[in-house]
């Protein structure tokens, strides 16, 4: 627990000094104090000239990193190396070019490490925030091969394809959850002031309003009574469930199994599980890594905590010496193409490649069925959103209809 705490208080510093060639160099470190500080760049190697604590943002802190900054770093990374830059002056260069305070930081942090003797794969180790086992093991394996770029240029692809697979399940959720809660919004903001102006006017009738006019001022005075209850009671029962998904492994089960099982949705799920099982035990075969070790990584990428549990029920299968296929098909949870293009990859010694066609064959169709769910979500949710307004706008002019006959 101490130690836990004495890394939490370490200080960032930024520094000048000189390498062991006497070449410039500036960057920044973390320790408890500057003396700690210029103690650990002698360690490197490094001459401290100049160590200053860095002052803290005046309003907030640095900005996230999301998966997509490391799979642009990578790409980076990947043609700096094609193009014959040394490793220490592809970060440099990559740091300063990049607008992110925070991955500054991650990337001077890795340089610095670098230069201090540590390999690739060590430096990217001590930030597991942001690089997972796979990454690790593919920079490991192509620093030990003498293929660094190569593996860079794999990993780059890799994380682009999956993001892009991300953006896509994305899309397909944020477009109708994003529409029907404008709607969810115009329409109390319709029934809290709007409706009140109608029903001041009529009030002055003095006769019996229609059924449906009167169901809709009922439910504008209870909106207007109890509509910061409401309000907090969604706030609170979102917050409560994002809450118990993150915590709760029989929750987060439950409803990975449920996003399987959805209509429409469960469909476009499905297949971006197996895309992202396919393309990254894809990624890890073509580097070389064993099947067994890679299966951990590949767990990981799945995004559904099912695929997550049949990944490493997979791993242990294979690791007592079961095909891969076999392993595979006794989860139940994959496609019968899938199954056989693994035992034809597997048979024919060219596993990654026809992992490869899987992966692109169920990206494409994660494509199509968001294409298709768009296509179809359109027209109903321009009817709920022309029930739900059109509906409001008829309930308050009925009565003025009524009078208009009357008279």
């Amino acid at each position: 627990m101490a130690a836990k705490a004495a890394t939490a208080e370490k200080i960032e510093f930024s520094y000048e000094g000189t390498n062991r060639g006497g070449n410039k160099v500036k960057g920044e470190i973390y320790a408890l104090n500057d003396t700690l500080a210029k103690n650990e760049l002698r360690k490197q190697g490094i001459n401290p000239l100049k160590v200053k604590k860095k002052p803290k943002p005046l309003f907030g802190g640095a900005s996230k990193i999301k998966p997509a900054d490391i799979a642009i770093f990578a790409r980076q990374m990947a043609t700096m190396m094609q193009a014959g830059v040394p490793l220490v002056q592809s970060f440099e260069i990559i740091g300063q070019g990049n607008e992110s305070p925070a991955m500054q930081k991650l990337i001077f942090g890795i340089k610095n490490e670098v230069e201090g003797g540590v390999s690739l794969a060590e430096a990217l180790a001590k930030e597991p925030l942001y690089f997972d086992a796979l990454f690790i093991n593919l920079i490991n394996a192509g620093e030990q091969s003498g293929a660094l770029e190569t593996m860079l240029d794999k990993l780059a692809t890799y994380k682009e394809k999956v993001e892009a697979l991300k953006a896509k399940v994305k899309k397909a959720l944020f477009y109708p959850v994003a529409v029907l809660i404008v709607a969810f919004i115009v329409t109390v903001i319709l029934l809290v002031f709007v409706v009140p102006q109608f029903e001041d006017l009529f009030t002055s009738f003095g006769a019996d309003l229609p059924a449906l006019t009167q169901f809709v001022i009922n439910l504008s005075e209870f909106m207007q009574s109890w509509w910061y209850v409401i309000a907090g009671a969604i706030g609170a029962g979102v917050w409560g469930i994002l809450r118990l998904k993150a915590t709760s492994p029989k929750v987060q089960e439950a409803f990975d199994r449920w996003a399987l099982k959805a209509p429409v949705i469960g469909d476009i799920t499905t297949k971006s599980a197996i895309a992202r099982f396919s393309r990254t035990l894809e990624t890890m075969s073509a580097a070389g890594v064993p099947l067994v070790e890679a299966m951990d990584s590949v767990a990981g990428a799945t995004g559904n905590i099912i695929y997550h549990n049949a990944s490493l029920r997979i791993k242990d299968e294979v690791s007592q010496g079961t095909q891969l296929q076999t392993s595979v098909r006794n989860t139940g949870l994959f496609p019968n193409m899938a199954i056989q293009m693994i035992a034809i990859g597997e048979e024919a010694g060219s596993l990654d490649a026809m992992l490869g066609k899987v992966a692109d064959f169920y990206e494409a169709e994660v494509d199509n069925a968001v294409d298709a769910l768009t296509s179809l979500l359109e027209p109903i949710i321009m009817a709920v959103l022309g029930v739900l307004v059109g509906g409001l706008i008829i309930a308050m002019y009925l009565p003025i209809f009524k009078l208009g006959s009357v008279v």
